[in-house]
Protein backbone atom coordinates (compact mmCIF):
# COMPACT_ATOMS: atom_id res chain seq x y z
CA UNK A 1 0.00 0.00 0.00
CA UNK A 2 1.20 3.46 -0.58
CA UNK A 3 -0.03 7.18 0.58
CA UNK A 4 -2.61 8.97 -1.18
CA UNK A 5 -4.46 11.99 -1.24
CA UNK A 6 -8.10 12.12 -0.04
CA UNK A 7 -10.33 11.08 -2.41
CA UNK A 8 -14.12 12.57 -3.74
CA UNK A 9 -16.51 9.95 -5.30
CA UNK A 10 -17.60 11.87 -8.86
CA UNK A 11 -21.31 11.41 -7.75
CA UNK A 12 -20.87 13.29 -4.14
CA UNK A 13 -18.38 15.26 -4.07
CA UNK A 14 -17.70 14.68 -0.19
CA UNK A 15 -13.78 13.75 0.13
CA UNK A 16 -12.59 10.27 1.79
CA UNK A 17 -9.18 10.46 3.40
CA UNK A 18 -6.76 7.44 2.63
CA UNK A 19 -7.07 3.86 4.13
CA UNK A 20 -4.61 2.63 6.81
CA UNK A 21 -5.91 -1.03 6.41
CA UNK A 22 -2.68 -3.15 7.29
CA UNK A 23 -4.50 -6.26 6.94
CA UNK A 24 -3.30 -8.69 4.53
CA UNK A 25 -4.27 -9.46 1.71
CA UNK A 26 -5.03 -6.05 0.32
CA UNK A 27 -7.95 -7.58 -1.67
CA UNK A 28 -9.84 -9.43 0.26
CA UNK A 29 -11.08 -12.76 -1.33
CA UNK A 30 -14.79 -12.98 -2.05
CA UNK A 31 -16.72 -16.32 -1.92
CA UNK A 32 -16.49 -18.06 -4.93
CA UNK A 33 -20.59 -18.77 -5.45
CA UNK A 34 -21.09 -14.82 -4.98
CA UNK A 35 -22.93 -14.65 -8.33
CA UNK A 36 -25.02 -17.84 -7.37
CA UNK A 37 -26.30 -16.35 -4.42
CA UNK A 38 -26.71 -12.67 -5.45
CA UNK A 39 -29.11 -14.54 -8.04
CA UNK A 40 -30.90 -16.09 -5.65
CA UNK A 41 -30.82 -13.04 -2.74
CA UNK A 42 -32.68 -10.75 -5.65
CA UNK A 43 -35.63 -13.60 -6.30
CA UNK A 44 -36.35 -13.32 -2.81
CA UNK A 45 -36.30 -9.82 -2.71
CA UNK A 46 -38.62 -9.38 -5.57
CA UNK A 47 -40.64 -12.27 -4.34
CA UNK A 48 -40.87 -11.25 -0.64
CA UNK A 49 -42.93 -7.89 -1.34
CA UNK A 50 -40.01 -5.49 1.01
CA UNK A 51 -40.14 -3.34 -2.30
CA UNK A 52 -42.94 -2.14 -4.19
CA UNK A 53 -41.32 -1.28 -7.61
CA UNK A 54 -38.21 -2.25 -10.33
CA UNK A 55 -37.01 1.36 -8.82
CA UNK A 56 -37.09 -0.10 -4.97
CA UNK A 57 -35.40 -3.61 -6.55
CA UNK A 58 -32.94 -1.20 -7.76
CA UNK A 59 -31.82 0.04 -4.44
CA UNK A 60 -32.10 -3.06 -2.60
CA UNK A 61 -29.60 -4.27 -5.12
CA UNK A 62 -27.47 -0.98 -4.55
CA UNK A 63 -26.62 -2.43 -1.18
CA UNK A 64 -24.40 -5.02 -2.63
CA UNK A 65 -25.64 -7.33 0.22
CA UNK A 66 -24.36 -10.32 -1.57
CA UNK A 67 -20.52 -8.47 -1.73
CA UNK A 68 -20.66 -7.71 2.11
CA UNK A 69 -21.95 -11.00 3.43
CA UNK A 70 -19.45 -13.39 0.97
CA UNK A 71 -16.26 -10.64 2.01
CA UNK A 72 -16.67 -11.11 5.78
CA UNK A 73 -17.75 -14.98 4.59
CA UNK A 74 -15.30 -16.00 2.06
CA UNK A 75 -15.02 -19.82 2.21
CA UNK A 76 -18.29 -20.92 4.32
CA UNK A 77 -21.33 -22.98 3.94
CA UNK A 78 -23.29 -20.96 0.98
CA UNK A 79 -26.69 -21.60 2.68
CA UNK A 80 -26.04 -19.50 5.25
CA UNK A 81 -24.02 -16.81 4.07
CA UNK A 82 -27.55 -16.78 1.59
CA UNK A 83 -29.47 -16.40 4.73
CA UNK A 84 -27.35 -13.55 6.20
CA UNK A 85 -27.48 -12.19 2.39
CA UNK A 86 -31.66 -12.32 2.91
CA UNK A 87 -31.42 -10.52 6.83
CA UNK A 88 -29.55 -7.99 5.28
CA UNK A 89 -32.04 -6.71 2.44
CA UNK A 90 -34.44 -7.17 5.38
CA UNK A 91 -32.56 -4.81 7.41
CA UNK A 92 -31.47 -2.37 4.98
CA UNK A 93 -35.32 -2.44 4.06
CA UNK A 94 -36.19 -1.99 7.72
CA UNK A 95 -33.21 1.21 8.49
CA UNK A 96 -35.29 3.29 5.27
CA UNK A 97 -39.23 2.52 5.88
CA UNK A 98 -39.30 1.74 9.68
CA UNK A 99 -36.77 3.15 11.34
CA UNK A 100 -36.45 6.27 9.44
CA UNK A 101 -33.83 7.80 11.04
CA UNK A 102 -33.67 11.49 9.31
CA UNK A 103 -36.93 12.50 10.01
CA UNK A 104 -38.14 14.62 12.47
CA UNK A 105 -40.98 12.72 13.25
CA UNK A 106 -39.24 10.06 14.34
CA UNK A 107 -40.35 8.62 17.91
CA UNK A 108 -38.40 6.62 20.75
CA UNK A 109 -41.21 4.69 21.99
CA UNK A 110 -42.29 3.42 18.79
CA UNK A 111 -38.68 2.60 17.71
CA UNK A 112 -38.37 0.32 20.87
CA UNK A 113 -41.54 -0.76 20.43
CA UNK A 114 -41.32 -2.14 16.95
CA UNK A 115 -37.83 -3.74 17.65
CA UNK A 116 -39.11 -5.58 20.78
CA UNK A 117 -41.96 -7.08 18.15
CA UNK A 118 -39.22 -7.63 15.45
CA UNK A 119 -36.64 -9.61 18.32
CA UNK A 120 -39.62 -11.90 19.43
CA UNK A 121 -40.61 -12.85 16.41
CA UNK A 122 -37.36 -14.33 16.29
CA UNK A 123 -37.14 -15.89 19.43
CA UNK A 124 -40.93 -17.05 19.45
CA UNK A 125 -42.49 -19.02 16.43
CA UNK A 126 -45.89 -17.81 15.45
CA UNK A 127 -45.92 -14.93 18.06
CA UNK A 128 -48.07 -12.32 15.79
CA UNK A 129 -46.68 -9.48 17.33
CA UNK A 130 -46.48 -7.35 14.13
CA UNK A 131 -48.73 -6.63 11.37
CA UNK A 132 -49.03 -9.59 9.06
CA UNK A 133 -50.57 -7.44 6.25
CA UNK A 134 -47.29 -5.37 5.97
CA UNK A 135 -44.58 -6.84 3.54
CA UNK A 136 -41.60 -6.35 5.74
CA UNK A 137 -43.41 -8.00 8.15
CA UNK A 138 -44.22 -11.32 5.73
CA UNK A 139 -40.52 -11.10 5.04
CA UNK A 140 -39.15 -11.13 8.41
CA UNK A 141 -41.42 -14.20 9.47
CA UNK A 142 -40.21 -16.11 6.92
CA UNK A 143 -36.52 -15.10 7.74
CA UNK A 144 -36.94 -16.11 11.14
CA UNK A 145 -38.27 -19.36 10.57
CA UNK A 146 -35.58 -20.04 7.97
CA UNK A 147 -33.16 -19.22 10.82
CA UNK A 148 -34.68 -21.36 13.14
CA UNK A 149 -34.75 -24.35 10.90
CA UNK A 150 -30.98 -23.63 9.79
CA UNK A 151 -29.18 -23.02 13.36
CA UNK A 152 -28.66 -25.11 16.28
CA UNK A 153 -30.39 -23.62 19.74
CA UNK A 154 -27.15 -22.59 20.64
CA UNK A 155 -26.12 -20.65 16.95
CA UNK A 156 -29.71 -19.33 17.36
CA UNK A 157 -28.80 -17.67 20.57
CA UNK A 158 -26.00 -16.13 19.26
CA UNK A 159 -27.81 -14.70 16.60
CA UNK A 160 -30.68 -13.19 18.52
CA UNK A 161 -27.62 -11.69 20.97
CA UNK A 162 -26.70 -10.15 17.92
CA UNK A 163 -29.71 -9.02 16.91
CA UNK A 164 -30.80 -8.01 19.77
CA UNK A 165 -27.52 -5.88 20.67
CA UNK A 166 -28.27 -4.17 16.88
CA UNK A 167 -31.68 -2.97 18.03
CA UNK A 168 -30.62 -1.69 21.21
CA UNK A 169 -28.45 0.14 19.33
CA UNK A 170 -30.88 1.45 16.73
CA UNK A 171 -33.19 2.28 19.89
CA UNK A 172 -30.80 4.45 21.44
CA UNK A 173 -29.86 6.50 18.36
CA UNK A 174 -33.00 7.20 18.07
CA UNK A 175 -33.63 8.01 21.33
CA UNK A 176 -30.68 10.74 20.61
CA UNK A 177 -32.22 12.33 17.56
CA UNK A 178 -35.76 12.98 19.29
CA UNK A 179 -34.06 14.79 21.56
CA UNK A 180 -32.56 17.05 18.91
CA UNK A 181 -28.86 16.52 20.52
CA UNK A 182 -25.91 14.88 18.93
CA UNK A 183 -24.25 12.34 21.81
CA UNK A 184 -20.98 13.01 22.99
CA UNK A 185 -18.13 11.57 21.71
CA UNK A 186 -17.57 8.86 24.42
CA UNK A 187 -21.22 7.94 24.65
CA UNK A 188 -21.15 7.14 20.67
CA UNK A 189 -17.88 5.64 20.69
CA UNK A 190 -19.41 3.18 23.64
CA UNK A 191 -22.63 2.44 21.43
CA UNK A 192 -21.76 2.66 18.04
CA UNK A 193 -20.36 -0.96 17.44
CA UNK A 194 -24.04 -2.24 18.50
CA UNK A 195 -25.98 0.65 16.12
CA UNK A 196 -23.98 -0.76 13.55
CA UNK A 197 -24.83 -4.56 14.51
CA UNK A 198 -21.64 -5.95 14.78
CA UNK A 199 -22.41 -8.64 16.78
CA UNK A 200 -24.99 -9.73 14.51
CA UNK A 201 -22.58 -9.66 11.98
CA UNK A 202 -19.87 -11.44 13.65
CA UNK A 203 -22.11 -14.55 14.92
CA UNK A 204 -23.36 -14.94 11.07
CA UNK A 205 -19.56 -15.17 9.86
CA UNK A 206 -18.57 -17.46 12.62
CA UNK A 207 -21.79 -19.59 12.14
CA UNK A 208 -21.39 -19.75 8.14
CA UNK A 209 -17.75 -20.50 8.84
CA UNK A 210 -17.88 -23.34 10.96
CA UNK A 211 -16.56 -21.52 13.80
CA UNK A 212 -17.11 -22.50 17.21
CA UNK A 213 -15.93 -20.24 19.64
CA UNK A 214 -16.54 -21.28 23.18
CA UNK A 215 -17.82 -18.63 25.29
CA UNK A 216 -14.90 -18.71 27.83
CA UNK A 217 -12.90 -17.62 24.90
CA UNK A 218 -15.21 -15.30 23.36
CA UNK A 219 -16.44 -13.17 26.13
CA UNK A 220 -12.51 -13.33 27.54
CA UNK A 221 -11.91 -9.24 28.19
CA UNK A 222 -8.84 -9.24 25.26
CA UNK A 223 -11.28 -10.88 22.39
CA UNK A 224 -14.26 -8.30 23.67
CA UNK A 225 -11.63 -5.33 23.28
CA UNK A 226 -10.63 -6.75 20.00
CA UNK A 227 -14.49 -7.66 18.91
CA UNK A 228 -15.26 -3.64 20.01
CA UNK A 229 -12.17 -2.05 18.30
CA UNK A 230 -13.07 -3.81 15.24
CA UNK A 231 -16.81 -2.58 15.41
CA UNK A 232 -15.49 0.93 16.24
CA UNK A 233 -13.36 0.88 12.89
CA UNK A 234 -15.74 -0.41 10.92
CA UNK A 235 -18.51 1.87 12.17
CA UNK A 236 -16.13 4.80 11.00
CA UNK A 237 -15.85 3.83 8.01
CA UNK A 238 -19.34 3.70 7.60
CA UNK A 239 -19.35 6.74 8.64
CA UNK A 240 -17.04 8.33 6.15
CA UNK A 241 -18.93 6.47 3.51
CA UNK A 242 -22.37 7.06 3.95
CA UNK A 243 -22.09 11.23 5.16
CA UNK A 244 -23.43 11.77 1.75
CA UNK A 245 -26.17 9.67 2.05
CA UNK A 246 -27.67 11.22 5.42
CA UNK A 247 -26.46 15.07 4.80
CA UNK A 248 -29.77 16.21 3.38
CA UNK A 249 -31.99 14.89 6.04
CA UNK A 250 -34.16 16.69 8.40
CA UNK A 251 -32.47 16.42 11.37
CA UNK A 252 -28.47 16.13 11.69
CA UNK A 253 -26.91 12.50 11.47
CA UNK A 254 -25.36 11.36 14.66
CA UNK A 255 -22.55 10.45 13.19
CA UNK A 256 -18.85 10.78 14.46
CA UNK A 257 -18.05 13.58 12.03
CA UNK A 258 -20.92 15.72 13.00
CA UNK A 259 -20.11 15.30 16.38
CA UNK A 260 -16.54 16.45 16.42
CA UNK A 261 -17.54 19.12 13.79
CA UNK A 262 -19.60 20.46 16.82
CA UNK A 263 -16.99 19.92 19.78
CA UNK A 264 -14.07 21.63 17.69
CA UNK A 265 -16.10 24.24 15.65
CA UNK A 266 -15.35 23.22 12.24
CA UNK A 267 -16.54 22.17 9.22
CA UNK A 268 -17.55 18.55 8.30
CA UNK A 269 -14.43 18.03 6.25
CA UNK A 270 -11.96 19.42 8.77
CA UNK A 271 -13.54 17.01 11.47
CA UNK A 272 -12.81 13.87 9.20
CA UNK A 273 -9.10 14.43 9.51
CA UNK A 274 -9.66 14.31 13.19
CA UNK A 275 -12.19 11.23 12.92
CA UNK A 276 -9.40 9.11 10.54
CA UNK A 277 -7.23 9.84 13.10
CA UNK A 278 -8.81 8.22 16.06
CA UNK A 279 -9.76 5.82 13.62
CA UNK A 280 -6.45 4.81 12.70
CA UNK A 281 -5.19 5.49 16.01
CA UNK A 282 -8.01 2.14 16.68
CA UNK A 283 -6.63 0.04 13.64
CA UNK A 284 -3.46 0.48 15.26
CA UNK A 285 -4.54 -0.81 18.45
CA UNK A 286 -6.47 -3.65 17.05
CA UNK A 287 -2.94 -4.41 15.35
CA UNK A 288 -0.94 -4.73 18.34
CA UNK A 289 -3.64 -6.58 20.37
CA UNK A 290 -4.28 -8.71 17.53
CA UNK A 291 -1.06 -10.08 17.56
CA UNK A 292 -0.47 -10.43 21.29
CA UNK A 293 -3.46 -12.80 21.25
CA UNK A 294 -2.74 -14.64 18.17
CA UNK A 295 0.93 -15.69 20.06
CA UNK A 296 -1.26 -18.00 22.58
CA UNK A 297 -4.21 -18.53 20.43
CA UNK A 298 -5.23 -21.84 18.81
CA UNK A 299 -7.99 -23.20 16.44
CA UNK A 300 -11.16 -21.42 16.84
CA UNK A 301 -9.36 -18.77 18.81
CA UNK A 302 -7.26 -18.25 15.75
CA UNK A 303 -10.00 -18.78 13.23
CA UNK A 304 -11.69 -16.25 14.64
CA UNK A 305 -9.30 -13.54 14.61
CA UNK A 306 -9.54 -13.66 10.81
CA UNK A 307 -13.41 -13.65 11.26
CA UNK A 308 -12.66 -10.20 12.84
CA UNK A 309 -10.04 -9.37 9.77
CA UNK A 310 -12.31 -10.28 7.25
CA UNK A 311 -14.84 -7.98 8.84
CA UNK A 312 -12.87 -5.04 9.14
CA UNK A 313 -11.15 -5.62 5.49
CA UNK A 314 -14.18 -6.70 3.49
CA UNK A 315 -16.33 -3.56 4.82
CA UNK A 316 -13.95 -1.42 3.22
CA UNK A 317 -14.18 -3.13 -0.22
CA UNK A 318 -17.53 -3.69 0.11
CA UNK A 319 -18.50 0.41 0.81
CA UNK A 320 -15.92 1.30 -1.70
CA UNK A 321 -18.12 -0.12 -4.84
CA UNK A 322 -21.98 0.09 -3.39
CA UNK A 323 -24.15 2.34 -4.98
CA UNK A 324 -26.00 2.88 -1.72
CA UNK A 325 -23.23 4.90 -0.58
CA UNK A 326 -21.20 5.94 -4.23
CA UNK A 327 -24.30 7.24 -5.68
CA UNK A 328 -26.85 7.26 -2.87
CA UNK A 329 -30.53 8.22 -3.29
CA UNK A 330 -30.54 11.93 -2.04
CA UNK A 331 -29.08 12.75 -4.83
CA UNK A 332 -29.75 10.26 -7.52
CA UNK A 333 -33.33 8.80 -8.87
CA UNK A 334 -31.57 4.91 -9.33
CA UNK A 335 -28.39 4.03 -8.76
CA UNK A 336 -25.30 5.01 -11.04
CA UNK A 337 -23.98 1.90 -12.63
CA UNK A 338 -20.36 1.27 -11.20
CA UNK A 339 -20.22 3.93 -8.75
CA UNK A 340 -16.99 3.65 -6.61
CA UNK A 341 -15.43 5.93 -4.07
CA UNK A 342 -11.65 5.02 -5.94
CA UNK A 343 -10.06 4.90 -2.41
CA UNK A 344 -6.75 5.62 -1.52
CA UNK A 345 -4.48 3.89 0.86
CA UNK A 346 -1.75 4.73 2.77
CA UNK A 347 1.04 2.53 4.81
CA UNK A 348 1.25 4.19 8.30
CA UNK A 349 -1.88 5.77 10.74
CA UNK A 350 -2.48 9.24 9.92
CA UNK A 351 -2.11 9.28 14.15
CA UNK A 352 1.22 7.57 15.16
CA UNK A 353 0.26 7.40 18.98
CA UNK A 354 0.06 4.51 20.45
CA UNK A 355 -1.45 5.57 23.33
CA UNK A 356 -5.07 5.34 24.14
CA UNK A 357 -6.94 8.37 23.17
CA UNK A 358 -8.83 10.74 25.92
CA UNK A 359 -11.93 9.16 25.26
CA UNK A 360 -12.87 6.90 28.08
CA UNK A 361 -15.58 4.57 26.59
CA UNK A 362 -12.11 3.33 23.81
CA UNK A 363 -9.59 3.80 26.36
CA UNK A 364 -10.00 0.50 28.28
CA UNK A 365 -9.20 -1.37 24.59
CA UNK A 366 -5.90 -0.31 25.51
CA UNK A 367 -5.39 -1.76 29.11
CA UNK A 368 -5.05 -5.16 27.56
CA UNK A 369 -1.76 -4.52 25.90
CA UNK A 370 1.09 -6.42 27.44
CA UNK A 371 3.60 -3.61 29.11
Amino acid sequence: MTSAPMTASATTGWTLPSFYCPIPPADPPVHPLAADLQRRALDWVAASGIVRDQRELAWSAATHSTDFSCRLIPDGDPELILLFILWNHWAFALDDNWHDTGSAAIRTREIVDINTRILRTLEIPGAALLDSREPLTRALEDLAARTREALTPVQLHRVTHGLRDWLWGASWLVGTQERRELPALSDYVAMRPSVNGTRFSLAWSELAAGVALPGELLYDPRVQALTEAAGFIVSCDNDFFSYPKEDSAELLDPNIVNILARDRGCSPQEALQEAAALRDRTMSLYVRLREQVARTAAGELARYLRVLDHYIAGCIHWMNNAPRYASPRNRHPLPVPGASWHISWRDTPSDPDPGPPPVPAAAWWWRHLDT
